[in-house]
């Protein structure tokens, strides 16, 4: 009897049109350890918010990712799952900028170092991620409505080694307007003022367009005011101020933590409550 060298035709039972199974469900319970698949991030889930799970590597470095499958257990596929009856958190809380939340403890006396960003919806932005670390370190943020006024600012204000003052500036690119005019305003002042800024035309780009269902913000052609646009484009209404408001609003509230924000944001932002606190 003649026996195929090479085994039977793999087509024949028709397993090529088998799928994998499907991963394994895990409840998301804190201190389990998982890889997630699309980043290889690898961390100890230290707590579940709405449908996210945040994971801590072992560096105290913490992300945040949709719970749902795309991880592995000792490399085996899982898919997380919120916790039936979530367990008392023990240890160490986490705030919504992913610092470490102090309990109980009551907002320091302000500094008299500031931090300056352009306008309201930036203080907004700040406060709802940072506020807790910035009420512990006793730092004000202040609006400029405009980096146009931040020579005048800095020139009432008067900073020295005490009073330094850290500037977020939006669309702080090379050649642009708000870098002659950043550069032109830090250079009576020496190292006490940090302007730093993001890529942005504006704070509202610095939400991750995912949060409110979109693969990337609509790019808006020159000469049509930008919020005015974006409302257009995403079919809000923008016949005046107010609409504005309302859609800054609907954008902020998809804002929970960290990890809803672009990273060209987040280290700015680490980088100048660093730079009045040192």
């Amino acid at each position: 009897m003649n026996q195929d060298r090479y085994g039977s035709d793999v087509l024949a039972d028709g397993g090529w049109k088998r799928k994998a199974p499907p991963p394994k469900v895990v409840e998301a319970l804190r201190d389990l350890v998982v890889e997630e698949v699309a980043s290889g991030f690898v961390g100890a889930v230290v707590g579940v918010e709405g449908r996210m799970v945040k994971l801590e590597d072992r560096r105290g470095k913490v992300r945040v990712f949709p719970i749902g499958p795309g991880f592995l257990i000792d490399g085996q596929a899982v898919a997380l799952r919120v916790p039936k009856a979530q367990p008392k958190q023990a240890g160490p809380l986490r705030s919504a900028s992913g610092s470490f939340a102090v309990q109980g403890a009551k907002a320091r006396v302000a500094r008299a170092s500031r931090i300056f960003v352009e306008g309201r919806h930036d203080a907004d932005l700040i406060e709802k991620v940072w506020g807790h670390d910035l009420r512990i370190e006793g730092v004000a943020v202040e609006y400029l409505e405009g980096v146009d006024h931040l020579d005048e600012v800095l020139r009432v204000f008067k900073p020295d080694e005490e009073r330094k003052v850290g500037v977020l500036v939006d669309h702080l690119v090379a050649g642009s307007k708000e870098s002659r005019i950043a550069d032109a305003a830090v250079k009576p002042w020496g190292g006490t003022v940090l302007v730093v800024g993001h890529p942005y035309i504006d704070i509202w780009q610095a939400v991750k367009p995912e949060r409110l269902g979109m693969k990337a913000w609509p790019v808006i052609p020159r000469g049509v005011e930008w919020k005015h646009g974006i409302c257009e484009a995403l079919g809000w209404p923008h016949e005046d101020q107010a609409d504005i408001a309302r859609a800054w609003q609907r954008i902020l509230s998809r804002v929970d933590h960290f990890g809803h924000l672009e990273p060209a944001l987040l280290g700015r932002v680490e980088q100048l409550i660093d730079f009045v606190t040192a």
